[in-house]
């Protein structure tokens, strides 16, 4: 239980949403234009963490922009068929809400994806700061985003935790000097998080209130 952390920095994909099947069903969606058969499931799971362009410029950097505007078109009218909410995160993110904690997204989707996400699983209304790839010059694991993110909430590092389900997500609130928290869910696995050293790991949502020190409402 640490009750000196007042602000909660929330990454979305893999973490409060279950985006996994949308994002992989994507990247095969387009893998398989560029290069029918090449690649299985297992072989996107690589590629989920980094910016679209970073992932993409990895395989092909001549059509990488194409690749992502393909895989966003893909992404967005999929959405709401492949997306689900993580259990016990709507009740989490109230409870916090209702006892006074600082929350915002810090994610390297953009930004009308990360509201289309909020929405869908009714998150909307707890996140009034959302810092997305458009917003900033350089992506997580680079500090940019979370000092973006606590400026924009009045918030020091040191009583500010990052949540998230990629390493990406780690080593951001490290360089940035906030607490940070993986989450067992994460779909390459909790011992994959556990290489970088975040200060707490989640086994479920509401585990995070025990963090912070508060009960379920």
């Amino acid at each position: 239980m640490d009750h000196h952390i007042h602000t909660l920095l929330f990454d979305l994909d893999g973490t409060l949403l279950d985006t996994n099947e949308l994002i992989i069903t994507s990247y095969l969606h387009v893998f398989d234009k560029y290069y029918p058969g090449r690649f299985k499931r297992e072989d996107v799971l690589p590629f989920l963490g980094p910016t679209l362009y970073d992932a993409f410029a990895s395989v092909d950097p001549e059509h990488a922009g194409d690749m992502v505007r393909m895989y966003r078109k893909f992404n967005m009218e999929n959405h709401d068929l492949l997306v689900r909410e993580f259990e016990g995160v709507y009740e989490t993110i109230r409870t916090l809400h209702e006892n006074g904690f600082r929350m915002a997204i810090v994610s390297t989707k953009m930004r009308n994806t990360v509201l289309k996400g909020l929405a869908l699983a009714n998150l909307d209304e707890f996140f009034n700061v959302v810092i997305a790839l458009d917003d900033v010059e350089k992506a997580k694991p680079d500090p940019e985003p979370l000092n973006k993110a606590l400026a924009a909430l009045g918030s020091r590092p040191e009583e500010a935790l990052m949540i998230g389900d990629n390493y990406h997500d780690i080593l951001g609130g490290k360089n940035a000097g906030t607490y940070t928290c993986g989450v067992s869910w994460s779909v390459k696995g909790a011992d994959y998080l556990k290489q970088y050293n975040p200060d707490y790991m989640l086994e479920t949502m509401p585990d995070l209130l025990d963090i912070v020190g508060v009960g379920i409402q």
